[in-house]
């Protein structure tokens, strides 16, 4: 049995994940790689992909993923196009670690991992239908291709408020739709959004529908939920920010998680509470979010699982 424990498993195959791979890969970790349902993360979704570094032009997000995974198995990481569905992490330094992806055992002296986090969506047939074509999760990412046009935030806490003033810089009018009568963000947050003159909050406002001519988003169907009248806006561009769920279902009751379900690392580390066990990207960033963020905090995962390996020899 000796000979199939590996050095180094990764679990994820988004930016954090392949990063990971390539340092592991390059420590001579011997890494395998588990990509999940979603080989290349929610970078997959996106389009274009303009503020990764070393990109002048721009790249798709698809794109960008093949080129680390090339990467990664340039130096001799073995990809495995399959989910871990169970983990059982040993709690003793140098204890062996047992995953499974369906019947299979693996059985490592590390993990790395990088399930990412998953936009939460409202749940529209409309939302897929437009994905890609106006429909987006990610402010940040997204927001530079609507300058100068009007954009809707579906939203009522901390990340709907952050992504409206984020775009509020960048396009004509913010309309933020909350579906109650206040806001939940913090006092701060809703501060600024109040004294930010392009947006505006429609309360007790649902979004329904979205219409588009080719699969790009024209107008925003709402609802009002007191009225039951609904109504149109004619806009570019729909962000949904009802916040993540991070990846993080199979690991519970093992690792600690913080109150909405992200992966406590050891700040400044990739450490979890268990040893030999490591946390790369947005499973253990609720802030960032961001694609460089993910590949950083990659390369820490591969740094630490190399530096715990070569502590037990």
């Amino acid at each position: 049995m000796e000979e199939n424990i590996l050095e180094c498993v990764i679990v994820g195959s988004g930016p954090a994940g392949f990063t990971a791979a390539i340092y592991a890969a390059r420590a001579d970790l011997k890494p395998e790689l588990y990509t999940g349902l979603e080989p290349g993360g929610q970078l997959t979704t996106t389009t274009e992909v303009d503020n990764f570094p070393g990109y002048p032009n721009g790249v798709t997000g698809p794109e960008m993923m093949m080129d680390l995974q090339k990467q990664a198995e340039r130096f001799e990481t073995k990809v495995h196009y399959e989910m871990i569905t169970k983990a059982e992490f040993s709690t003793v330094v140098g204890g062996n670690h047992k995953l499974w992806a369906g019947n299979k055992e693996i059985v490592a002296k590390s993990v790395i991992i990088s399930t990412g986090a998953t936009a939460k969506y409202l749940g529209l047939d409309d939302e897929k239908k437009y994905s890609g074509g106006g429909v987006s999760a990610c402010a940040t990412c997204d927001g530079f291709f609507y300058k100068g046009k009007d954009v809707v935030v579906v939203g009522a806490g901390d990340t709907a408020a952050e992504e409206a003033t984020y775009l509020a810089k960048l396009v004509n009018k913010v309309t933020i739709l909350v579906r109650k009568d206040y806001m939940r963000a913090s006092k701060a947050m809703i501060h600024r959004v109040s004294n930010t003159p392009n947006i505006e909050v429609k309360f007790n406002h649902e979004l329904i529908g979205i219409e588009g001519e080719n699969s790009l988003v024209e107008r925003a169907v709402v609802i009002n939920n007191q009225t039951q009248e609904t109504s149109k806006i004619d806009v570019h561009g729909i962000f949904i920010a009802i916040g993540h769920k991070p990846n993080t279902e199979i690991f519970k009751n093992q690792i600690t998680l913080d109150d909405n379900g992200y992966i406590n690392t050891i700040p400044g580390t990739s450490k979890t509470n268990l040893p030999g066990i490591f946390a790369v990207g947005d499973v253990q960033d609720s802030h960032y979010r961001q694609a460089i963020t993910a590949a950083g905090s990659g390369c820490m995962g591969a740094m630490d699982a190399e530096k715990y390996l070569g502590e037990l020899i």
